[in-house]
């Protein structure tokens, strides 16, 4: 098993320089999530029900699920980030657009759909006397059928007209029945196959996936390699060795606090992460390291040098507590800058 350690801050430099003229797209699983704070301080009985309400005083919208892969993206500050998807005619819906908008996310290949919901996650959230913040059950609007062929028409012709603008292609595959049905995804695999630069990201069909970059966590790689899950590196690097076999594709796996693992048939790369000390917030984190990885492939980058800066990303946004982060260059050279300071570049086989 290869290990690579680390680059040059004057690599990293190089590659952010770069990404400034990437053209990326997301096709995906996009949501909404919304934050609802209560100050139950404010809550009076009901006259008509024997119940405390929740007294809103605080709404906040972000961006969620491929939502957020997007938004992650845009951060990088490249030339120019799409999106394509389905919402509803909903007002959820119209947040979500306005919200893509506002980050400078060109959303004119996103199909609304009147026969569906948009995907969000709302989450009340309550405040009393004491500083303890009390989260409720989330209520999620979900879909329980796939999109009718309609739709399914319009996000293929979507994303045919993407696929020659742009240099690569995320997938953000999440939810039962979500925006990557099997005729989405046989056209994503079509492009792929026809030259089209594609990481696919899929909670539970990443096994579904051929011609693509994979890029599953530890879990959904052993699960889509039929083996038992594994608790060290080398075990770990057998699921990734194997996935990359039996998929005939590339894998970039995620592996938490080890890092992530790059195979490609029987070679294996280990590109490990430096421990952060203090709280951290892994929400959102794999969201980070697909748009990081996606934005250094389309710079040019090798695997192990994406997966590296990738990393980098992830660093910056799991330190963001209690929101869903993102990663700006600056914040990425400054992160690199304190832990590695000009880089000391190591490739060799552990």
């Amino acid at each position: 098993m290869e290990t690579y350690s680390t680059m040059q801050r004057a690599r990293l430099a190089e590659l952010l320089d770069k990404m400034r003229g990437a053209r990326v797209a997301l096709i995906g699983d996009l949501c909404l999530d919304v934050y609802w704070l209560a100050d139950m301080k404010k809550s009076e009985l009901s006259r008509e029900t024997p119940h405390f309400p929740l007294p809103i005083a605080e709404e906040r919208l972000s961006l969620g699920g491929g939502a957020n892969a997007a938004a992650n993206l845009a951060a990088l500050r490249p030339a120019k980030v799409s999106v394509a998807g389905v919402v509803g005619a909903d007002w959820r819906g119209a947040e979500l657009l306005r919200l893509l908008d506002a980050a400078g996310i060109d959303s004119s290949r996103i199909v609304t759909a009147k026969n569906i919901w948009t995907n969000a996650y709302c989450k009340p959230l309550r405040a009393g006397i004491s500083e303890l913040i009390y989260e409720d059950p989330r209520l999620d609007f979900c879909n329980y059928r796939p999109p009718d062929s309609d739709t399914e028409d319009r996000l293929i012709e979507s994303l045919g007209a993407l696929a020659p603008e742009i240099d690569v292609l995320c997938v953000s595959d999440q939810l039962p029945f979500g925006a990557v049905t099997e005729r989405v995804r046989e056209k994503i695999i079509a492009l792929a196959r026809n030259g089209l630069r594609v990481v696919a990201d899929s909670r539970d069909r990443i096994g579904l996936y051929t011609d693509v970059i994979l890029k599953p966590n530890e879990v959904e790689a052993a699960r889509a390699a039929d083996m038992p899950p594994a608790r060290d590196l080398n075990g770990f690097a057998e699921i990734a060795r194997r996935f990359s076999r039996t998929s005939g594709c590339e894998v970039m796996m995620t592996v938490g606090s080890f890092g992530s693992l790059y195979a490609d048939g029987d070679g294996v790369t280990h590109i490990p992460a430096r421990a952060i000390p203090g709280e951290i917030d892994i929400v959102g984190a794999g969201d980070s390291f697909l748009s990081g990885f996606a934005l250094g492939v389309a710079a040019g980058a090798s695997r192990p040098e994406a997966a590296f800066f990738a990393g980098l990303c992830s660093a910056v946004t799991i330190q963001q507590i209690g929101v869903t982060g993102v990663a700006a260059p600056e914040q990425v050279l400054a992160w690199f800058e304190r832990n590695y300071g000009n880089g000391v570049k190591y490739e060799g086989r552990k």
